[in-house]
C-alpha cells in the first residue's frame, strides 16, 4: 500500500478545442457530429481528424444532464464465463449499490484495440468512473482516459505508475513463490500448461526466473487458448506428455489443472504419485476435486469491494490515504502437490 498526492487532472476537451484545431466553427462542429449526412463529407472528415487530434469525447447524453452525476460506474473485463472475474465483479456490484451507484459490465476481450473502441464508447455515456482489468493498456486507451479526466481504477495487477488507482497484487511473486514452493518440495522436472494473457506471462516471468536460479532452465512450456477450459487442459497435459517426463505440472489457472489431472488419471498416473499438479486462482471447486489442488489464492471479492470503495470516495470528494492497494495472495497447499 503507498500514500500518494496525485496533481489535478488535466481538462478534458471541449467542442470549442475541436473547432479550434479544424479551424472551423462550434456550431459547424456539433452538427458534423450530431448529424453528418448534413454536412459536408470533407467537413466531417475534417471534423473527426481534429477529435481524434484533441480526444475529444462527444457527449451521447441530453445538454441537460451533462452536468450531473450519472450514478454509473462501467466495469470492463475481458470475459465473464471465468469465476476469477465472476466473483469481483459481484462484489464491485454489491459495494456499489450500497454507495448509490449502479455498474455497466462491459466485456472487451483480451484485444487491446477492442478495449480502447469500448472505452471509447463507454465514456460518450459519461460515466462516473471506470473499471479496468489489468495494466496493459494500448497507447490510445490511455491517451482517451487521460484526457476524459474520469476516475479509473485498474484491477487484477500491481505497478507504482497506474493511470489513476490501482487493486491488485503481483503476479511476478506469484510465479516467485510458486517456484520456491517446487524446489521446498523437491520437484525438478516441472511441465507448465500456461494461458497467452499478459498477467499469466508475469506470473510464467517470475517462474522460469526463481528456478533458472537454482539450475532449471527452460522447462517445457504447452500454451493454451483463452479462455482456459478444462478441455484445454487434457489436452495440454497430452502435448505435454508427448514432449518428455515430468514430476509436476504447474497450470496459469485451477481450471486447467483440474483437467490435467483427470487427463493423467485416464492415463494411468496417479496425482501426487506420479505426477504432481499446481493451480492457480483457488477457484471454488479447488478444494473438493479428488485430489483436492493446491494452488494460489487471492481474494476476488476483497478486490472488487476495495476497487468499489475507490472510486466512490474518489467521486464524492471524499479524502484518500492511498490510491494503490496490494491485497497480497497466498499459497494453499492440498493433495495433488
Amino acid at each position: 500500500m503507498s500514500k500518494t498526492s496525485r496533481p489535478a487532472p488535466p481538462r478534458a476537451p471541449t467542442l470549442d478545442d475541436v473547432a479550434r484545431a479544424a479551424g472551423l466553427s462550434s456550431m459547424t462542429v456539433s452538427r458534423a457530429l450530431n448529424t453528418p449526412q448534413l454536412v459536408r463529407p470533407k467537413t466531417v472528415e475534417k471534423v473527426l481528424a481534429a477529435v481524434k487530434a484533441t480526444g475529444y469525447i462527444p457527449n451521447a447524453l441530453a445538454g441537460g444532464l451533462a452536468s450531473r452525476r450519472s450514478k454509473m460506474i462501467a466495469v470492463v473485463v475481458p470475459q465473464i464465463n471465468n469465476s476469477m472475474f465472476v466473483d469481483t465483479i459481484q462484489s464491485i456490484s454489491d459495494e456499489l449499490a450500497v454507495r448509490g451507484y449502479h455498474m455497466l459490465l462491459c466485456v472487451a476481450g483480451y484485444a487491446q484495440q477492442t478495449e480502447a473502441e469500448l472505452v471509447a464508447t463507454i465514456l460518450s455515456r459519461r460515466p462516473d468512473g471506470i473499471v479496468l482489468t489489468g495494466i496493459h493498456h494500448s497507447t490510445e486507451l490511455k491517451r482517451v482516459i487521460l484526457n476524459a479526466s474520469v476516475p479509473v481504477v485498474e484491477i487484477w495487477d500491481l505497478t507504482p505508475t497506474p493511470l489513476d488507482m490501482l487493486v491488485g497484487f503481483s503476479h511476478e511473486k506469484v510465479g516467485e513463490a510458486t517456484a520456491d514452493y517446487l524446489l521446498r518440495k523437491g520437484y525438478k522436472r516441472p511441465g507448465l500448461l500456461w494461458t497467452v494473457d499478459n498477467r499469466a506471462a508475469l506470473r510464467k516471468s517470475g517462474l522460469c526466473e526463481a528456478l533458472a536460479r537454482h539450475d532449471i532452465h527452460d522447462p517445457a512450456v504447452v500454451d493454451v487458448p483463452l479462455p482456459a477450459r478444462f478441455a484445454a487442459g487434457r489436452q495440454g497435459l497430452r502435448d505435454l506428455l508427448n514432449k518428455g517426463s515430468f514430476d509436476v505440472i504447474v497450470c496459469s489457472s485451477d481450471t486447467l489443472a483440474q483437467g490435467a489431472m483427470v487427463e493423467a488419471q485416464a492415463s494411468g498416473l496417479r496425482v501426487p504419485q506420479d505426477l504432481a499438479v499446481i493451480g492457480f486462482g483457488d477457484l471454488d471447486f479447488a478444494a473438493d476435486t479428488h485430489p483436492s489442488i493446491t494452488t494460489v489464492s487471492v481474494d476476488r471479492q476483497v478486490i472488487g469491494q476495495r476497487a468499489a470503495t475507490l472510486l466512490a470516495d474518489r467521486i464524492e470528494g471524499l479524502p484518500q490515504e492511498e490510491t494503490i492497494v496490494d491485497i497480497g495472495f497466498h499459497f494453499v497447499e492440498r493433495e495433488s502437490a
